[in-house]
This record gives structure tokens, sequence and C-alpha cells, in this order.
């Protein structure tokens, strides 16, 4: 028979245990759900390739999507090719061709008879352009020597500045211009090209390296003036890129502009540029960059693009899409009000956007309040969701965000930084790293003269055997 104080005992006994079991179970589901978040989230890093994040397009590897497909801007629903009304251009003959070669025939293709030169009654033209067979031209420079009829001391002329050695290659052929060009590097594939081309058999990347520093240390004033310029400019675009000198880390930077692209190498990537004061400056949020005081910022928002279609596709969070299609849709109606002429949109327009880009940001807030808190850090602030996170970036920086939507002169993007530093990471492809900081620093300013001079027109040639003074004139009055 079991006694009243052993049932009690008994039920007591399970009390504890399901307890217990209550408190590991509950336990478990915490772990669990931990267990998830983190797998969710090293699938998600897993994912994220160029579209969805700020990796670079070369980290998509075998994997890279479709172009068009993923881009961001989306189809413009346009014919691909030349648009109706585009005026066309063609290769057109010249009045003076360098050489003629003129063509007969003696024999009639009808009836067999014979022709002679005052029968012809016509001439049909055609023009071939194509390279020179022999491009290098080579300039004798004679000295004169003297012998004095006084004293007898022999007196010779002086030679051209730069006319120093019996046999020697010009600055025109320095090859300058192919060894700055990312694709065409180092230096040896250079002067391989410049034998194959031009018939330069004895130029060696020795020549070439020399070339270079040489040309860099006389640019060098035409490329701190470049730099001054951008700082000035009312709207600059930053960014940085990181490569190798001497298998240490350093950084390249850019200040960019419409008309100018100035460039610097640090040992840091915080080193923000030094200067910068009034106007805008446009780059990626990047914390250093948030420092500057004096200026106004404008966010890129192809980098927010990215970040909401990560949040779409991986995350599958609703808010996301719709401040997409919000930021979408303002900068079209920045687009089509510049191209009817106008230079601001509407106060009713603007309120609008706002108005939406709030909701947006309210809907999104609710949307995280909603989801369970995640696992406490020991030490730090408490953890957020990637979307949270660019939740209150949206939230706190809203007129860095919309500033394009207020001043036509901000674009909606960082591109035109970015698209200057992609021509470090396609020599890094092919160069690997650079041998010397000296050699890196004579690339960012010779760099800085070229891209600029891509920029303003100039031909890039005439550039760089063109004395530094000029240039700085030039780019005074061109930028």
């Amino acid at each position: 028979m079991i006694l009243p104080s052993e049932i009690r005992e008994l039920i007591e006994a399970l009390r504890r245990e399901i307890a217990e079991l209550r408190s590991e179970n509950e336990a478990l589901r915490a772990d669990n759900g931990a267990l998830r978040a983190e797998v969710t989230e090293l699938r998600r890093r897993l994912d994220l390739d160029s579209s969805t994040s700020s990796k670079p397009p070369s980290s998509d590897g075998l994997k890279k999507k479709p172009r068009v497909p993923g881009s961001l801007r989306g189809r413009s629903g346009k014919p691909s090719g030349g648009q109706a009304g585009h005026k066309g251009d063609t290769l057109k003959q010249v009045e003076a061709p360098d050489r003629i070669e003129r063509h007969t025939t003696r024999v009639c293709r009808r009836c067999c008879a014979g022709l002679t030169a005052s029968m012809q009654t016509g001439m049909e033209k055609r023009q071939v352009f194509d390279l020179a067979e022999r491009l290098i031209g080579i300039t004798e420079h004679q000295a004169s020597v003297y012998c004095c009829a006084a004293c007898g001391f022999e007196t010779k002329a002086e030679f051209p500045a730069g006319v120093a050695a019996a046999a020697q290659y010009g600055a025109r052929q320095g090859g300058g211009d192919l060894s700055q060009r990312p694709a065409v590097d180092p230096e040896n594939r250079v002067a391989q090209t410049m034998n194959d081309v031009f018939g330069a058999s004895y130029l060696c990347a020795a020549s070439l390296a020399t070339w270079v520093e040489d040309k860099a240390a006389g640019l060098a004033g035409v490329a701190a003036h470049i730099g001054a310029l951008a700082a000035q400019a009312p709207v600059r675009h930053l960014d940085e890129t990181g490569f190798r000198v001497a298998g240490k880390g350093q950084w390249l930077h850019t200040v960019s502009t419409e008309t100018l692209t100035f460039y610097r190498v640090t040992d840091k990537r915080g080193a923000v540029p030094k200067g910068l004061t009034g106007g805008v400056v446009v780059h990626d949020h990047f914390k250093p960059y948030c420092g500057l005081t004096g200026v106004d910022h404008a966010f890129c928002n192809a980098h927010h693009l990215r970040e909401l279609k990560a949040l779409i596709a991986f995350d599958e969070e609703p808010w996301a899409k719709d401040m997409s299609d919000r930021l979408v849709e303002a900068n079209e109606a920045v687009k089509k009000a510049r191209e009817a002429g106008e230079t601001a949109l509407s106060p009713a327009a603007v309120a609008g956007f706002v108005a939406r880009y709030w909701q947006a940001v309210r809907g999104g807030l609710a949307f995280h309040r909603s989801l369970p808190a995640l696992e406490k850090r020991a030490r730090g602030r408490t953890k957020r969701r990637p979307g949270h996170n660019l939740l209150e970036r949206l939230k706190t920086y809203k007129d860095d965000v919309l500033r394009f939507l207020y001043d036509f002169t901000v674009p909606f993007t960082n591109n035109l930084a970015e698209q200057a530093l992609r021509m470090m990471k396609v020599k890094m492809k092919i160069s690997g790293a650079f041998r010397t900081l000296k050699g890196a620093t004579d690339f960012a300013a010779l760099r800085s003269v070229v891209a600029t001079a891509r920029k303003q027109g100039w031909n890039i040639l005439h550039t760089l055997t063109a004395r530094p003074h000029p240039l700085i004139l030039s780019l005074s009055l061109d930028a």
C-alpha cells in the first residue's frame, strides 16, 4: 500500500523533473535559435556577391551572374545598339593622303582591246587607314665644333635639353602612356609591345622604369595642382582601395570630380584627404570620411541598393523592397527633371518622396521590433541584424542619403570614385604588386595626370611630353 507521504514525494519529484525538462527545453530552444541565426548568417555571407554587397565583381569567380539582368539600374526598355535619331559617325576620306598609289589597266574587260592613258575618263578613289611600316623617326642632332682663331680654344655648340647620349629614345618614345595602362603592364610587356608595334628593338624594362621615374618627378607639380583643384571642387567623390608594395599593405585614395582625378598612396586606410572645406563629399559611409567637418556629406546609394537587394533575397524583409523602390523612383524623377532642363524638383514632389522614405523606415523598424531579440554579447553593444543596422543608418542620415534629391549637382552614387580605382585592381591582377613605395607614388602621380587629361579631352602623348607650366595653366582654366 502506497502511503500519502510517498505519493506527495513522488509528485514533488515529478514536478522537479518537469521543471528541469522545461528549463532544458528552453535552453535547447535558445541554442537552436542561436544556431539557426548563425547558419542563416553564414549562408547569407556565402551567397553574397558583388550585386548584393560591396564585394568587388572579381570576387564572384565562376558563379558570376549575367551583368544586365542583375544590374541595379534595371532594363531601360530600349533596344540595343544605336537609338532612333542618333547621328552615327563613320570613317571618311581625307583631302590630302600621305601616299598615293595609282592603279591602271591596259585591256578592255569587254572586248579585250588595248587601252591608253588618253582614254582615261575618270578616277575612283578608295583610302586605307593603317599604321605606317616604320613609326619611329630618327633625328640626328649635330653640334658644330669651333676653334677660336684668337686663342685656339675649342667651343662646341650645345645640344637641346634631354639629348644626352650618342643614341637614345626621345620623350615621345618613352612608352609612358603604355606603362600607365594597367592592361599593358609591367615594363617587360610594354617593352615587347613597343618592339612589336614600333620596332623599338633596344628598348628595355630598365629604360622604361627610368622614364617613369623622371616623368613622375617632372609632372609632380601638375599632379599636386590637380589635387588642390579637386579639393576645392563643389562636389568631390572619395574612395580607397588596398594594394601591396614589397609585401606590405598600402592604400590608394582618390579624390575625383567630373574633370579631375587625383590619387595618393598612404599606409593607412583611414588617412582621409586633408584640406576639404565647403561643398559636398560623396562617399560610401566609411567612418573616417564621416568625420570630415566643414563639408556636407552624400552617401552612395548604389551601396544601399545592393544591401537592400541582399535583404530582399536572403532575409525576406518586406520593407527592403519598399525602400529600394523609393530610392529608384526618386533617382528617376531627378534624372527626368535634369533632362527637362530643370534645376530642382517641386517642393511637393520632394515632400512626397521624403514621406514615402519615412514610411519605409518606420515599416522596417516595426518589422525588426517584432523579431525575437538576438543573443546578447558579453561586452559591447547588443548585436543587431544587418537590416536593422541599415535602417538605423537610413534613419539617422536621411539628409545625406537623399542629398541628390535636394541638390541636382550631387549624383545618386559614388560610381565616379569607384571607376577611378578600378584601374588599380586591374593592375594588381597583372602585376601582383609594386616593388617599391617610390614606384607606387610615381604611378599615382602619373595616373593623376593621365586620368585627368582623359577627362579634359587632351591627347595623352602630348600631355606626357608637355612642359608642366602650360598644363597647370590649362587646368586652371578648364577645371
